[in-house]
């Protein structure tokens, strides 16, 4: 039930204010100058119960769906279920039913020719009557072609006004690199971003402090944030996250407990759904002092083994 009243309730005789109004007046005196200073507002007005938790995580998922590219959340060309152009309708429905999609993307030779998208229930009429003449080319729908770089909330819109669904990404040599649905954009905004709020309440929601060696880092914590918390130098020109980062990395996506070492900073997988990374564990380098004292046991131990003999 929503903390906030109506705007006709009245408290001392005044007409209470929505929250929508409560957070305008905030905004008046305190205007944010940048991204950063209007999430850190944000949290605040949450603090004094403007807005809930999930509305500030959908603003927060808003704001980040801003920042990103399709390459961040893309399902990465191998792990992509399609099928083929020239397959009959028997070759194709175990396809179909084992992976329990409604779009798949359809092929020609390879993954980088892509002839369309089938809808499954496009195959309904086929499936009701056996023999009724199947040819896939006659059912396959538009694919939609967009570059690694195209911005999430600049696709949304287009997906929202083309009524597509799905796109298939392409990088700089126009090869298939992944795809990307409306339902990956609108999960940045309404699941996985409010999924990270609940790791820490009084931490940085990104980045949760598990030893002093160790660290939960959330995949879509964006490259500078990480930069600036571990004093690190990663890049940022092709990747807006360190989830884009380690995945690139890896060059498919990794199982969980699966591991890669990265300028001496080892990420092992922690959360992923088969179609993207959601959290990731690292491990700082070891310390000089801890080295020398790796050494000096190592050394030690064969020491009092020598001496024995």
């Amino acid at each position: 039930m929503s903390d906030d009243r109506p705007s006709s309730a009245a408290i001392d005789g005044r007409p209470s204010r929505s929250w929508l109004e409560r957070l305008g007046q905030v905004f008046q005196h305190n205007e944010p100058q940048d991204r950063d200073e209007l999430v850190a507002l944000l949290r605040q007005v949450h603090s004094r119960e403007l807005i809930d938790r999930d509305t500030l995580g959908m603003i927060e998922g808003v704001l980040s769906v801003n920042r990103m590219q399709a390459r961040d959340i893309m399902i990465p060309r191998p792990q992509m279920v399609v099928v083929e152009r020239d397959g009959s309708l028997e070759a194709l429905l175990p396809t179909i039913v084992e992976a329990g999609h409604s779009r798949y993307p359809v092929i020609g030779e390879n993954r980088d020719e892509v002839a369309g998208i089938l809808l499954a229930k496009d195959l309904l009429p086929f499936v009701a009557q056996p023999g009724s003449g199947f040819n896939i080319r006659e059912v396959l729908r538009p694919a939609l072609f967009i570059p690694e770089s195209k911005r999430l909330d600049t696709l949304l819109k287009e997906f929202r006004s083309s009524r597509n669904h799905m796109a298939i990404v392409v990088d700089e040599y126009g090869g298939v690199a992944g795809l990307i649905t409306i339902e990956d954009i609108l999960e940045q905004i309404v699941g996985e971003i409010e999924d990270e709020h609940d790791v820490g309440d009084d931490d940085d929601s990104w980045i949760v402090t598990l030893d002093s060696q160790r660290f939960a880092i959330a995949a879509l914590t964006p490259i500078d944030e990480f930069n600036a918390h571990f004093q690190t130098q990663f890049p940022d020109d092709e990747f807006d996250t360190i989830g884009g980062l380690i995945l690139n990395g890896f060059g498919h996506m990794p199982q969980l407990g699966e591991q890669i070492q990265i300028d001496d900073y080892t990420f092992t997988v922690l959360e992923s759904d088969g179609r993207r990374l959601h959290r990731l564990e690292m491990s700082l380098p070891p310390t000089p002092l801890a080295l020398a004292r790796h050494d000096s046991d190592e050394s030690g131990g064969h020491g009092d083994s020598s001496s024995r003999s």
